[in-house]
């Protein structure tokens, strides 16, 4: 199966359960006051970091994840019940996005990290609120709060100390191997590594994690090969050791492969140019016959601004010095990169506003837009007192005046959300 380490998907958190209009009932009691209850709180949807994962697959197939909806309210005023809160398990390192804002929401760098990015819809209140002095038996409750949905994006970013980065088949993954217990699939073609290989090094008692990042070539940073797929798991890392094929096996300039590299990471991102890094002149077995070759290449890369270490993955050698320079290196550099995260704002629950329209078939003036619903969803027809309510609300909005003002006289019929009424100025 493909490695998958960037998504969208689709969240909503639960409605609130709406309030109930109800009145107390009881023998010899012949007209009982006003008892319903309260509508139960919508479920959140929360981020949780799992370090059993790996990748993003199982969002390749499923996109819409929603929490329960809150329970509506019930007579005797007993509350619904609240609505489950839903739990997301991404892998560890997984950087979630919200598409409209373009901010990060949740960065769930730690195992276990939970973070809640949206929160549950309140739930309506029962008709006992509403009864007063005046209104002494009111038969409407109000709507729980309705929520939205939200597109997020997850991009994993995988969490290492060092990233191994290079031209395809240097030698990248047979290094991470022989430096740490994984046993990443290593064969003589290129390509072969579809996904970030994670091991744990040690080195006087100091461990690590070290990653293999699959083979870049030229033209990554625009996408070509595998370059946009894994160039962002590289981020995180604090330092990168470059692993150049010294014995140039595969008619490479190894100096050549370095410049093109590097030329990609600045490309890709600032923070990748950035990050310290390593160079291990890897197959120098090769070159056993050729000591002038390796102290000129290495004397080439230090005037490039880099240290390197001949080293040997095939016989396992050379790797003491590098190991000691990056202990001694990541005890001095700043601990793995954190996106700074952002509460995301969630917008009213109705949008602002309004539209008078005039039908051309009929001459209806057609009232719509998120005050209206507003309007509707706590307005009981059938009671006198919420229609009275409902009035004063038109008023307030603006709505009649603006009615006034589009020609609306006396008798013209107006229709807001599938409700009919004739207009009284």
């Amino acid at each position: 199966m493909q490695f998958t380490d960037k998504t969208k998907i689709v969240i909503k958190s639960g409605d609130g359960g709406n309030g109930c209009a109800a009145f107390h009932r009881e023998k010899y009691v012949a007209r009982g006051g006003p008892s319903g209850g309260d509508g139960g709180k919508g479920g959140d949807v929360i981020f949780e970091a799992d370090p059993r994962l790996s990748t993003l697959v199982d969002f390749r197939f499923k996109h819409f994840f929603r929490a329960e909806n809150g329970g509506a309210g019930m007579p005797e005023m007993k509350s619904g019940a609240g609505g489950r809160d839903l739990v997301i398990r991404v892998p560890v390192g997984t950087v979630v996005r919200d598409t409209e804002t373009d901010t990060v929401i949740a960065d769930m760098n730690e195992p276990g990290k939970r973070r809640t990015v949206l929160k549950g819809g309140r739930g309506g209140k029962g008709n006992t609120h509403f009864a007063t002095p005046t209104r002494q038996a009111p038969r409407y409750a109000q709507d729980g709060q309705k929520t939205k949905d939200r597109e997020v994006e997850l991009e994993l970013k995988t969490i290492a100390d060092v990233g191994l980065i290079g031209l395809p088949s240097v030698g990248k993954s047979t290094i991470l191997s022989v430096l740490t217990a994984a046993k990443p699939k290593i064969a003589a073609y290129h390509f072969t590594t579809l996904q970030p290989n994670l091991g744990v090094a040690e080195r006087h008692g100091r461990t690590f994690v070290l990653a293999d990042i699959p083979g870049l070539i030229e033209g990554a940073a625009e996408g070509a090969g595998l370059g946009h797929d894994f160039l962002r798991h590289i981020e995180r890392t604090r330092i990168l050791v470059h692993v150049l094929d010294a014995a140039g096996t595969e008619g490479r300039d190894p100096l050549d492969d370095l410049d093109k590299i590097n030329l990609e990471l600045e490309k890709f991102s600032e923070r990748l140019a950035e990050i310290p890094q390593l160079v291990a002149l890897n197959k120098t077995d090769l070159m056993a016959g050729d000591k002038e070759g390796i102290k000129k290449l290495t004397e080439a890369i230090r005037e490039k601004g880099f240290e390197s270490f001949p080293v040997s993955a095939a016989t396992a050698q050379g790797f003491g010095p590098l190991l000691d320079r990056i202990v001694e290196m990541l005890d001095s550099l700043p601990p793995v990169l954190e996106f700074p995260e952002t509460d995301l704002e969630i917008g009213p629950m109705y949008e602002e506003g309004f539209k008078i329209e005039r039908r051309e078939e009929d001459g209806v003036f057609v009232v719509s837009g998120g005050d209206v619903q507003r309007i509707l969803d706590t307005t009981d027809p059938e009671d006198e007192g919420s229609m009275r309510r409902f009035q004063q609300l038109l008023i307030r909005f603006g709505i009649i005046a603006a009615l006034r003002e589009m020609g609306a006289a006396d008798g013209d019929t107006v229709e807001l959300g599938g409700w009919q009424f004739d207009f009284m100025d």
